[in-house]
C-alpha cells in the first residue's frame, strides 16, 4: 500500500490557549483510531524552531533557507490503499487539529 505524508504548517493551528486540552483529547483520538485501523505509521508535532540546513560538503547553517515560505509544523504518515483514504484521514486530522492538512504520496522505496 502507498504510504502518505499528511502535514499542516507551523503556526497554522490557531485556537484560543482554553481550547487545547479539546484539541489535545480530539489529536489522540484520531491517531488511536489510524492505530486501531492498521493505517498509523508514525507522526509527531515539530517544536517550532529555526531547523539546521546541512549542505551537500557538511557545512552547516541555521534554516529555513530565506525562500521557505512556510516550515512543516508536524506530520503524520499513514499506509492506505488510495489517495482517497489518505484524503479522508487528513479531513480527520484537520478536524482534531483545526487547521488544514497538506497530502502527499512517499515514493516506494524499491528494496524493501
Amino acid at each position: 500500500m502507498p504510504r502518505f505524508l499528511i502535514s499542516f504548517d507551523d503556526g497554522s493551528m490557531v485556537f484560543p490557549k482554553e481550547d487545547l486540552p479539546d484539541v489535545a483529547r480530539d489529536s489522540h483520538a484520531v491517531v488511536d483510531e489510524a492505530k486501531a485501523a492498521g493505517v498509523w505509521v508514525f507522526g509527531a508535532g515539530l517544536v517550532s524552531q529555526r531547523a539546521s540546513i546541512v549542505a551537500t560538503d557538511g557545512t552547516v547553517t541555521d534554516g529555513p533557507f530565506p525562500e521557505t515560505k512556510a516550515v512543516i509544523g508536524g506530520f503524520s504518515v499513514v499506509d492506505v490503499p488510495s489517495r482517497e483514504d489518505a484524503l479522508a484521514w487528513a479531513a480527520k486530522i484537520a478536524a482534531a487539529c483545526r487547521c488544514s492538512q497538506e497530502v502527499r504520496v512517499l515514493l516506494d522505496d524499491p528494496r524493501v
